[in-house]
């Protein structure tokens, strides 16, 4: 549906029921018919720990800015916005070629609010073929009868077997474990420690007290996971070799820093459609970005308790050294950040921006959040399982899956199983329970006709011609009933 005008209360509840917006075009993909599976995703930006390869990005953007360093290694073999080993980590079972139809492999081709990489390779293999899995000396190794396996059910022919460990290999028990040099230093200063105040005392016990305290003063510390601040908030060194400044500015309506630097803008964005996704030149024009990604039927709204900015459509931009490098296109809602798109300067691939971008903007969510306690999930639009490009966004983790029928939230883990059996799923396992958002009463729809706004049941009686009432029908039953009440339907 071609949206106006609309308040971020009623987009906030509408995404909350499987919609996304594209510029003004505010659509919801029929899940039980489409050949793949859209399911709305969300973050719990607030208990978000970053994975071993997020922090390896958030590493190569620091040495960059600090040191200049350029490492390519990982940039041109390597997905922008997934990793091979998280994959593993996140127990995403791939389906075999057999399973997935040439439709579901398929890349979306439309301009779509999701932020799909090109650059991604096909992480998916194989893994009926692979009769022996090769695992460290010691652990149990799976053999696989790939004839007998069933997809979402353990094989009953599944053999575990274990491998002894190599001579030579493994702990000898006969000598004290390894310990580090750290605590070893503080076990001997605590020891030179009890000496001294053993003398001081004249050789008289020390309290108690004072012994535990001391203890627990010895132990070492356990070391914190550092969090996504640590690696973007940390202080640089003077002679840093570049400069990195992200910017948030009001796409909808433009503010003055919108405007100033809306060239610059569109020239990165056109680039990178044509280096990227392989656009003609004529085809990003200026009309098109605009309509793509500044146009928002969103209002701008500011709240007391809400994040400085205001709500509405943002463009948060990337500058490096003085230019724009990557834009991330986000809406601010009442309860989230909700990615809509990125794009960025091709010649600063080896950066990993995709990757880099979304862990900028899951601490963007946490600092809005001080400010708005209600603000505290990111939304990455839409989690496709039947293709496997698309499956990065589930190794945000914790993250819940909507479901497509009771529109209740499901954590991620309880759905991958029942997505590796089909690819359209009903999360909710509680049968009895219903969409309670559903439309109850037709008659209470609002619509605009005459420039009048009226229910439904007046409009209906006063219509001539044929009835719309079917239309009228599906329009409330996906948008909800609440929201069929606060937002007008237009009617010629």
């Amino acid at each position: 549906m071609w949206a106006h005008s609309m308040t971020v209360q009623d987009y906030q509840d509408l995404i909350d029921r499987g919609w996304r917006r594209s510029g003004k075009c505010v659509y919801k993909p029929i899940m039980n018919q489409t050949c793949c599976p859209q399911y709305t995703i969300r973050c719990q930006a607030l208990c978000f720990q970053a994975s071993k390869s997020h922090k390896k990005v958030l590493k190569k953007m620091l040495k960059f800015i600090s040191k200049g360093d350029v490492s390519k290694a990982a940039s041109e073999d390597e997905p922008m916005d997934s990793h091979i080993e998280d994959a593993v980590v996140c127990d995403f079972a791939y389906k075999g070629e057999s399973h997935i139809s040439q439709s579901e492999l398929t890349p979306l081709s439309e301009d779509h609010t999701e932020r799909v990489e090109s650059e991604e390779k096909n992480a998916g293999e194989t893994k009926e073929e692979v009769n022996v899995q090769k695992v460290e000396s010691g652990c149990p190794q799976i053999c696989t009868d790939k004839d007998t396996a069933v997809p979402g059910e353990p094989s009953r022919s599944t053999k575990i077997v274990h491998v002894p460990p190599k001579p030579g290999k493994g702990a000898d028990l006969s000598k004290p474990p390894c310990r580090k040099a750290k605590d070893i230093r503080k076990e001997r200063k605590l020891q030179k420690l009890l000496q001294n105040q053993m003398c001081t005392l004249g050789g008289s016990q020390l309290q108690t007290e004072d012994q535990v305290f001391l203890l627990q003063n010895s132990k070492s510390k356990t070391n914190q996971p550092k969090t996504i601040e640590d690696f973007v908030f940390v202080s640089l060194p003077d002679d840093a070799q570049h400069k990195l400044e992200v910017r948030v500015v009001r796409s909808s309506p433009p503010s003055s820093q919108f405007k100033a630097t809306f060239q610059e803008s569109y020239q990165v964005y056109k680039r990178y459609q044509m280096v990227i996704h392989k656009d003609p030149p004529d085809k990003p024009t200026i009309n098109q970005f605009t309509r793509f990604l500044c146009d928002s039927p969103l209002e701008a709204e500011n709240a007391p308790n809400g994040p400085e900015c205001g709500y509405g459509s943002f463009h948060q931009q990337y500058w490096l050294d003085g230019k724009i490098i990557a834009v991330g296109v986000i809406d601010i809602l009442p309860y989230c950040v909700s990615s809509v798109y990125l794009y960025y300067d091709p010649d600063y691939s080896f950066l990993s921006l995709g990757v880099y971008s979304a862990l900028r903007e899951i601490a963007f969510t946490r600092q809005l959040h001080e400010k708005a306690p209600d603000l505290c999930f990111y939304y990455m639009g839409f989690y496709i399982h039947s293709c496997p490009k698309m499956r990065y966004k589930g190794q945000y983790r914790p993250s819940d899956l909507l479901c497509p029928e009771t529109y209740v939230w499901t954590p991620i883990e309880r759905c991958l199983p029942l997505l590796e059996h089909s690819k359209y799923c009903r999360f909710n396992q509680d049968m009895k329970a219903v969409d309670e958002g559903r439309l109850k009463e037709l008659g209470r729809v609002r619509v605009l006709h005459k420039r009048t706004i009226m229910p439904y049941s007046v409009y209906k009686k006063g219509r001539k011609g044929p009835s719309d009432e079917a239309s009228v029908q599906q329009y409330a039953s996906l948008v909800g009933q609440t929201c069929s009440e606060r937002m007008l339907l237009f009617r010629s």
